[in-house]
């Protein structure tokens, strides 16, 4: 007890006795078991998460809480796929059905000057073939040869493996040449197998997903991971997902960050309600608790909105993500949020918080630190 005294100023806080042995691995920089990651999940102490992950986050980013001007593209609504949860996707005959040409991806990109990052992810066009994927990559490159394209989910490589007959590391290495710098971490949803076979019975494995992941890594190229949460899933699911990623970075080291995607079932098949805040703080903390090998922990606004994202600062969170500019998978789904936050804007929310901004490039090089206090 005498550690969470010297952690806490306020120990009469930790209100759920239950997780002070947990809280005494943490201070003692001690690894999180299974069983300690679901009774985080089951407290309703969010305060005791928030120090706790907080105090992580600090030992491992400072003050410093990260963002990037990058763009998001999405090609395509139109997609074979038939994940229960998803709003975005549509069939060629829907009257909102939409399919990019190359040039008018690169007009968008040309739309919003001084990107550092390009975010590409997309419905599975049934008709497009492999080269429009590597044509694209190096007209951007050629176009843009500054920006860095982060580029197409697990499942979107799994199924340019498909539509080309290649395996998966020859269809990274075409990628790679043609311009690719970095994977998404899209498409993991949830880990459990029969969860998977309700929500996305389609999609690739969850250790199809990892083995992409390892290989993308095998080449060097840094990659995110995420969760879908707040649909079907126990808390046992989650902390299980959590710890299969960890055991890949342990693995690999090839993760940068985790991001959480709350679920939203407007429009869905699947149905449901909205996640509350209280979880959406609890799950970024939890995740910190646990990704103990992961340096950043994001906050995907565009999800959470503004002023939960920035409260998620106090909780493990050290990444607000970036400018986005234009989001359309979530919206489907009935988010409410915007679609682009100006830089400027990222940096008040982040000072605000009392952090201090640093504006990145996509693999976490510093661009630029902007000190607290001044009008930047």
């Amino acid at each position: 007890m005498e550690k969470i005294v010297s952690e806490f100023p306020v120990p009469e806080l930790v209100e759920d006795k239950e997780l002070i042995p947990i809280a005494e691995k943490v201070l003692s920089g001690e690894r999180l078991s299974f069983e300690d990651g679901v009774k985080l999940f089951e407290t309703d102490d969010l305060l005791t998460l928030g120090r706790l992950a907080d105090f992580v986050n600090r030992k491992k980013n400072g003050n410093l809480v990260y963002f990037v001007v990058n763009r998001h593209i999405n090609l395509t609504n139109i997609c074979v796929g038939s994940c229960k949860f998803c709003a975005f996707r549509r069939r060629r005959e829907d009257f909102d059905s939409y399919e990019l040409t190359i040039d008018e991806v690169l007009r968008k990109i040309e739309s919003f000057k001084g990107v550092s990052e390009v975010h590409i992810v997309s419905g599975l066009h049934p008709d497009w073939k492999y080269d429009y994927y590597i044509t694209l990559l190096k007209e951007i490159k050629e176009s843009f040869p500054d920006v860095h394209i982060q580029a197409f989910t697990a499942e979107e490589i799994d199924y340019l493996s498909r539509i080309s007959g290649k395996s998966i590391y020859e269809v990274l290495h075409d990628l790679i040449e043609a311009g690719l710098g970095s994977l998404p971490g899209g498409g993991a949803e949830i880990f459990n197998e029969e969860l998977r076979k309700k929500l996305c019975p389609e999609k690739l494995s969850s250790a199809k997903y990892l083995e992409i992941h390892r290989i993308a890594h095998r080449f060097g190229l840094k990659t995110n991971a995420s969760i879908l949460y707040g649909h079907i899933e126990s808390y046992e699911d989650r902390v299980d997902h959590l710890l299969r990623l960890r055991e890949l970075q342990d693995e690999t080291g090839g993760f940068q960050a985790f991001i959480s995607f709350a679920y939203h079932p407007e429009n869905t098949e699947l149905g449901g309600n909205l996640t509350t805040g209280f979880d959406d703080l609890k799950m970024l903390a939890v995740a910190r608790l646990i990704l103990d090998n992961f340096p950043h922990i994001r906050a995907f606004w565009i999800m959470l909105g503004e002023k939960l994202a920035q409260v998620s600062l106090h909780f493990g969170v050290d990444d607000l993500d970036g400018t986005v500019v234009e989001e359309s998978i979530t919206h489907s789904a009935g988010a409410n949020t915007g679609s682009f936050l100006p830089k400027e804007r990222l940096i008040k929310l982040i000072k605000e918080a009392g952090k201090v901004p640093v504006e990145r490039d996509t693999v976490y090089n510093v661009l630029r630190v902007y000190t607290v206090g001044r009008d930047d």
